[in-house]
């Protein structure tokens, strides 16, 4: 009963539920690629290159080799929630661990954030270039990166509440009981972190696709024969005079599942923090 209570609670503004549809239905089909669609993502015919929509059975057209856009942006759906999930993932989980560590014990506080400040001082892009460019181009290299890139943002956040919760009358009790520092971090002060955590999953999440889509653009993202939607972007652009759809509808993907998610998010954090919470 609590879940479809919470549920209700969530959806009771319109444009969230409208979100959590559209992203549903974007792992849907990325899921069942093969399904709902009549090409390979990587099945070409230079014959029929740059076809308007509705064109030779191309839903949405073809690019520049004759490749169905419709399949590679189905295929692509994968990689890019794969590189927005794992780099959410590995930020929340590395980013929580700095955070209470910095916010529980005052002797690491110092040296943990100051390691922190230094990464946020420059823009997320800049040092998500500087990584990768050390790195090398490749999948799991740009979600190392972006790990590394979005880490301290979690962090701040948990060490701000992870302050808080210290001082906390429950916290002092445990103390007293003898309760280890491990089993205060475990028991008391991680369970309440979920909210401020859950939040900051959607919007890296969120970011994580932008990020790689600019990176991508860039030339210093995924290698180009991933089809990701920053690639797909960044391979057609000079072809988008011929046919605006190559750019148009890996664009719009982008643009919408950003969106969703940060809308998703943005109830999340309303439904978490009553303070926060919108008339309705």
């Amino acid at each position: 009963m609590v879940f479809p209570m919470i549920l209700r609670k969530l959806f009771r503004r319109r444009i969230v539920l409208v979100a959590a549809v559209v992203l549903i239905a974007i792992v849907v089909l990325a899921i069942g690629a093969d399904f709902v669609t009549a090409f390979g993502p990587n099945d070409m015919s230079v014959l029929k290159r740059l076809r308007a929509p509705g064109v030779d059975g191309y839903l949405l057209g073809s690019d520049e080799l004759g490749r169905d856009l419709w399949a590679r942006i189905l295929y692509g759906a994968r990689y890019s929630l794969a590189i927005g999930g794992m780099t959410a993932l590995g930020a929340v989980v590395f980013g929580t661990f700095l955070g209470l560590i910095a916010g529980f014990f005052r002797r690491l506080d110092g040296a943990v954030m100051r390691v922190v400040d230094a990464m946020m001082a420059f823009p997320d892009i800049l040092l998500g270039i500087a990584l990768v460019a050390i790195l090398g181009p490749s999948f799991s290299n740009l979600v190392l990166a972006l790990v590394l890139v979005y880490i301290p943002r979690v962090a701040r956040v948990v060490r701000a509440s992870t302050l808080v919760l210290r001082e906390q009358l429950f916290v002092e009790a445990a103390r007293s009981l003898g309760v280890s520092n491990t089993g205060i971090l475990l028991r008391h002060i991680l369970p309440n972190l979920v909210s401020p955590v859950l939040v900051q999953v959607s919007f890296i999440f969120a970011y994580a696709i932008l990020a790689e889509a600019g990176l991508s653009y860039l030339g210093v993202g995924v290698p180009p024969d991933i089809p990701t939607w920053g690639t797909m972007v960044a391979g057609s652009q000079q072809y988008a005079h011929r046919a605006i759809g190559v750019v148009l509808f890996p664009g719009l993907a982008i643009i919408v599942t950003a969106l969703s998610l940060q809308l998703l998010g943005d109830g999340v954090r309303d439904l978490l923090d009553p303070r926060l919470k919108k008339s309705q």
